[in-house]
C-alpha cells in the first residue's frame, strides 16, 4: 500500500491531496493557511499521520513549457520537503491544474470565489490525479 500526496503550492494556501490505498484516485486533504501554519511541518506530520511513500509537488510551467518564478519557488520547496521527508519528493506538471479545479467546482455546482480553500485541495487533487493516471496500470 503505496499512499501518495498531492501539492498544490500557493502564495496564500496549499492545497493539499491524497491517494486511496490502492493507488488509482486522489482525495482532497486540506487547505494549509500560509501565514499561520508552518507549512512545511504541517506536510511533515500528514506524511508520518497517513504513511505516505510519495509526495508531488505542482510545478506551474508557462504554456510554453517554460519556467517562471513561481516554478522556481515550487523547486526550493521540492528541494526544502526533500531534506525534511523520509520519502520520495517529486516534481510535476500543474499547468492548468487551478483552472481544471474551477471548473469542476462549477460544473459540481459549487461556487469557486466562495470557497477559495476548495479550490486549493481540488488543485491538489487534480495535480495528483494527473501523476496517478500517468503510472503505467499494474
Amino acid at each position: 500500500m503505496d499512499l501518495s500526496l498531492g501539492i498544490d503550492l500557493g502564495d496564500a494556501r496549499v492545497g493539499v491531496a491524497i491517494s486511496d490505498p490502492l493507488g488509482m484516485l486522489a482525495h482532497p486533504v486540506e487547505t494549509i493557511p500560509v501565514a499561520s501554519v508552518p507549512v512545511i511541518e504541517r506536510i511533515a506530520g500528514i506524511v508520518a499521520e497517513r504513511g505516505v511513500s510519495t509526495v508531488i509537488v505542482g510545478v506551474p510551467r508557462n504554456m510554453d513549457g517554460s519556467r517562471g518564478p513561481a516554478a522556481e519557488k515550487a523547486s526550493a520547496f521540492i528541494e526544502e520537503l526533500r531534506g525534511r521527508l523520509n520519502c520520495k519528493v517529486l516534481p510535476w506538471d500543474e499547468r492548468m491544474s487551478t483552472l481544471q479545479a474551477e471548473r469542476a467546482l462549477r460544473e459540481a455546482g459549487r461556487s469557486a470565489k466562495k470557497q477559495r480553500a476548495v479550490i486549493d485541495q481540488a488543485a491538489a487533487q487534480v495535480i495528483l490525479q494527473s501523476w496517478l493516471d500517468s503510472r503505467p496500470c499494474g
